[in-house]
C-alpha cells in the first residue's frame, strides 16, 4: 500500500481539527448527558465509516475491509476500556463535569502511546515474521483469561499503579474543579482527578497490548492500522457518556470480545495453511459482537439507566468555595518571601 506523506499529515490535521473542536465544543465544564453524547457519537462513527468508504475507493476493496475489520475490532474492544473508566470514575467520585477533560487527555495519550506501539509492531513484522504466531498464541491466552474473568472488574483500591502513584505523589483528598494539581500551604500536591488521569492512561496502554496485536491479524498495513486505531479511539468519550451508565446490561459483551480475540488468534495461526478472506474475518467479528450486544439486551430489558457503585470507596469531595478562594498561584513568578527575607531570582538575600 503506497501512502503519500500528504496522505498522511491530511489524517493528521483532521484529527487535530477534531479534537480542537471537541475541545472548544466543551471548553467549560458541564455534565454531558446521553442526547448530547448520542450526536457526538454519531459524528465521531459517520467520521471512521466515512474514511473507510474512502480507503474502499482510493485502494481498492480489499485493503477497505481490512480498514472495516480494523476498526470494528478496536472499537468493539473500546467498550471494555469505556466499563473500566467508569468504575475508576466511580471509586473516585468524580463528578460528571469534570470527567471530560480527564478523557480528552486521555485519549491524546492514547493516540501517542498507541501510534508507538503500532510503529514497534509494524517493524518487528518486517523484520520477524514469525511475530505473527507469538501475538496469535497471546491473543488465544488473552481469549481464555478473559473467559475465565468474565465477571470479574477491576480493583480500583488495590490498584498497583494507584498504590505507586500514592506513595510518591502527595494528593489532597479534594477536587479543585478540573485541575491536576493545587500549591497547598507552600507545597505542590495532586488533586484527586491527577490520579485518575494516570490510571485512564495507564489502563488504555494494557488495553493497547491486547487491541494492537489483534488489529495486526487482519492487516499489516502500518496506515490502516494507524487510522482504524485512531478514528475508533477519538469517538471512545462520546461513548463513555453514551454507555457508562448501562454497563449493566451488557452482561455478555466481555464474553463476546473474548470470542473475537480468539478468532483472530486462529487467523493469524492459520496464515501459512489458509488464509481466511478479509470479507469472512469481518463477517464473523460482526456477528460475534452483535449476537454479543443482542443476548445481552434481551437478557436485562426492562433495567433502567442507573451510574456504577464501587463499594469501599475512599471518602473524595469537592473543595469547598473558602477553599477554592484560598488556593495559592501554582506558579509564582519573581521575588518571593522566605523567612522575612526576600529571594531574589537570581537568588541574592
Amino acid at each position: 500500500m503506497d501512502v503519500p506523506l500528504w496522505l498522511w499529515l491530511a489524517v493528521l490535521g483532521v484529527i487535530l481539527t477534531m479534537l480542537a473542536i471537541d475541545l472548544f465544543a466543551h471548553r467549560t465544564a458541564h455534565v454531558i448527558g446521553p442526547r448530547e453524547a448520542a450526536v457526538w457519537s454519531i459524528i465521531w462513527v459517520s467520521l471512521g465509516v466515512a474514511f473507510g468508504g474512502y480507503i474502499w475507493w482510493e485502494y481498492g476493496a480489499e485493503l477497505g475491509q481490512q480498514y472495516y475489520a480494523g476498526y470494528l475490532i478496536e472499537k468493539s474492544l473500546a467498550v471494555d476500556n469505556v466499563f473500566v473508566w467508569a468504575i475508576i470514575f466511580a471509586f473516585f467520585g468524580v463528578p460528571r463535569e469534570f470527567q471530560h477533560r480527564v478523557l480528552f487527555l486521555g485519549v491524546i495519550g492514547a493516540l501517542v502511546f498507541r501510534a508507538i506501539f503500532i510503529a514497534l509492531g509494524a517493524v518487528l513484522i518486517d523484520q520477524f515474521s514469525w511475530i505473527l504466531y507469538v501475538f496469535a498464541a497471546f491473543l488465544l491466552y488473552t481469549g481464555y483469561v478473559m473467559i475465565r474473568k468474565r465477571n470479574e472488574h477491576m480493583d480500583v483500591a488495590n490498584s498497583k499503579i494507584l498504590k505507586l502513584f500514592k506513595r510518591f505523589v502527595p494528593m489532597t483528598d479534594a477536587f479543585h474543579g478540573q485541575k491536576f494539581l493545587i500549591r497547598k500551604a507552600g507545597v505542590i500536591v495532586a488533586t484527586p482527578l491527577l490520579a485518575v488521569l494516570v490510571l485512564v492512561e495507564v489502563t488504555d496502554i494494557i488495553f493497547a497490548v491486547d487491541s494492537i496485536p489483534a488489529i495486526f491479524g487482519v492487516t499489516t498495513e502500518p496506515f490502516i492500522v494507524f487510522t482504524a486505531n485512531a478514528f475508533a479511539i477519538l469517538g471512545l468519550r462520546a461513548m463513555y457518556f453514551l454507555l457508562a451508565d448501562l454497563m449493566h446490561r451488557f452482561i455478555y459483551l466481555k464474553l463476546g470480545l473474548a470470542f473475537v480475540l480468539i478468532w483472530v488468534g486462529i487467523k493469524m495461526l492459520l496464515l501459512d495453511v489458509y488464509k481466511i478472506p478479509t470479507s469472512v474475518s469481518l463477517g464473523v467479528v460482526a456477528v460475534i459482537i452483535a449476537i454479543s450486544i443482542i443476548t445481552s439486551l434481551r437478557a436485562t430489558r426492562g433495567q433502567g439507566r442507573h451510574a456504577v457503585e464501587v463499594e469501599n470507596a475512599p471518602p473524595f469531595r469537592v473543595a469547598t468555595p473558602e477553599e477554592l478562594a484560598d488556593a495559592e498561584p501554582l506558579f509564582r513568578y519573581g521575588p518571593k518571601a522566605v523567612t522575612g527575607t526576600t529571594v531574589t531570582p537570581s537568588g541574592r538575600r
